[in-house]
Parts: structure tokens; sequence; C-alpha cells
């Protein structure tokens, strides 16, 4: 079973390693560095398409890895309410974020970077549930 789950993720990891350029923008704190110098928002905006990219296929890989565990756990004890209310909670998750970053888009002039206000609020509610989704599997390796 555990010989399992390390090829499961294994499974889900590699393709993230593979798919990320070497001069490709890990995060916001990269596009700002690279852009510093220009004056135009565009090129900082394609960067955060590049981060947002990268965030979503890691946040889709712990999603899946629990997803995966959830269903095994369902599977042996017939209990499939956990499943159930994580399925649930992810897209309660993707309503909040993008309800929250829909705001912030909007309170702010779209000449003054509303769609860089939007992709960074993205960016980083995504990262706060991917360390969520993580801590969850190291502090109790069972789930």
């Amino acid at each position: 079973m555990i010989r399992n789950k390390i090829l499961l993720a294994s499974t889900f990891l590699c393709p993230l390693l593979m798919i990320n350029p070497v001069h490709a923008a890990k995060n916001i704190e990269e596009c700002q560095q690279q852009n510093a110098e220009k004056i135009s928002s565009a090129p900082m905006s394609r960067c955060l398409d590049g981060v947002i990219s990268l965030v979503d296929r890691e946040l889709q890989t712990w999603v899946n890895l629990h997803t995966f565990n959830l269903e095994e756990k369902a599977l042996v004890n017939g209990r499939y309410s956990a499943l159930k209310m994580f399925k649930r909670s992810q897209n309660n998750f993707i309503t909040y974020r993008e309800n929250d970053c829909r705001w912030q888009y909007l309170a702010v002039s779209p000449e003054r970077g509303a769609d860089l206000v939007y992709k960074t609020c993205y960016v980083q509610s995504s990262q706060n549930r991917i360390t969520e989704l993580s801590k969850i599997i190291t502090t109790n390796p069972t789930l």
C-alpha cells in the first residue's frame, strides 16, 4: 500500500518537474524581478499566466492525491462521507478564490493593473490551498 502511494505520488509530481521551462518564473516574486524595469504591465501579466499554470497543476496534484487516498479508505471502510466532503470543500475553495479575487479586480481601475491584482490574488490563494493540503498529509499520514 505504501509502495502504491509512492508510485501514485511520483506519477502526479514528475510531470510537474518536466513541464516547467528553466527560464519560466515559478512564483510572483520571480515575475516581479524579471519585470522590474518594464513600463508596460503586459510582460508581468504573461509571466503571472505561467505561474498560474504551474500553481494550477500543483494544486490539482494535491487534490488528486487526497481524492485517491479518501477513495481508497472508503473502499475499505464503506464510508464515503469524507470523500464527499473533501470534494465539496474543493469546490467551495474554487468559488471562494474566484469571488475573492474578482472583488479585488473590480476595486482597481483597469488602467492601473486590475488584471495583475486578480492574477496575484489567484496565485496566492492557490498557494495557500496547496500549503493547507500538503500539511494535512505531513501532520496526519493516515489521510
